[in-house]
């Protein structure tokens, strides 16, 4: 029995996102929880709302105990790019993209 969470068109870059991933991925969910509070990235408290969400989902659809929760999948995708234009010297313009990311978290019992 498995548990899903996901967010979507997330504004951030998804290379910020894997390097918070990784940290969590296989752990049991009380020690996921206390990585992604101490670490002093952008990501983590965005990933930290979708394991939340996900311990959730498990807790009252699948009356699973959250205690027993492991994170068995964990994994970020790219969304669509937001393109913008910054002026540059010489009347010329420089392309800025603005990246999105798909976040999903999936939890089961051990």
């Amino acid at each position: 029995m498995q548990a899903k969470a996901a967010a979507k068109f997330v504004r951030i870059a998804p290379r910020k996102v894997q390097l918070v991933i990784d940290l969590i991925r296989g752990k049991q969910v009380g020690d996921a929880v206390a990585i992604l509070r101490h670490t002093p990235k952008s990501a983590s408290p965005i990933v930290e709302k979708v394991l939340n969400s996900a311990i959730a989902n498990a807790e009252h659809n699948y009356s699973m105990d959250p205690n027993k929760l492991v994170i068995s999948e964990v994994y970020v995708n790219h969304g669509p790019i937001m393109k913008r234009f910054r002026p540059r010297a010489m009347g010329r313009a420089s392309r800025i993209n603005k990246r999105t990311s798909h976040i999903t978290v999936v939890v089961s019992e051990k």
